[in-house]
């Protein structure tokens, strides 16, 4: 028996709801002190996302293992016809299972569905599995922002819709 195949049939993914703002935290929170440290941009997303995503037009998607959150993803509202993929994170304890890219396909349909044209994002070389999700997803290199909010962002990628 492939238990990753009867676990992905397990996942669902849903749209943010309040009740899942600390696991929204935690989650990035995991991934955010592996790796690197947590901004003052990351801090004010994570502990407000209703105010600093939802209501300006953004989403935030998570994937429920039963009624465990074990990953996220947000969309980010930039300008009319684009979004900012951020704050994608899966749990380590459900790593493997394809679970990123099923929040990646979900966020991508979600965009197409608001009429978005392009999503942007921006990471670190340093999470190459990261990385290579976004480029099987058709994302591409495109020149670094010099404003980025973000100080471990060394490497921005964009998908037109």
């Amino acid at each position: 028996m492939n238990t990753h195949t009867n676990s992905r049939k397990l996942i669902e993914i849903i749209e943010f709801q309040p009740e899942y703002t600390a696991d929204f935290a935690r989650l990035n929170h995991e991934w955010l002190h592996k790796y690197f440290s947590v901004e003052p941009h990351d801090s004010e997303m994570l502990e407000n996302p209703y105010p600093t995503i939802i209501r300006p037009g953004g989403q935030i998607l998570i994937a429920l293992a039963g009624e465990k959150a074990v990953g996220t993803a947000a969309l980010i509202a930039d300008s009319p016809d684009t979004y900012e993929l951020a704050k994608m994170a899966v749990s380590e304890d459900y790593q493997g299972q394809k679970i990123g890219k099923r929040l990646m396909l979900r966020a991508i349909d979600y965009a197409i569905k608001r009429g978005k044209k392009r999503i942007f994002l921006e990471s670190n070389t340093k999470l190459a599995p990261a990385i290579n999700l976004y480029i099987r997803s058709g994302f591409r290199v495109v020149p670094l922002n010099p404003d980025s909010p973000y100080e471990r962002a060394n490497i921005k990628m964009e998908l037109m819709l």
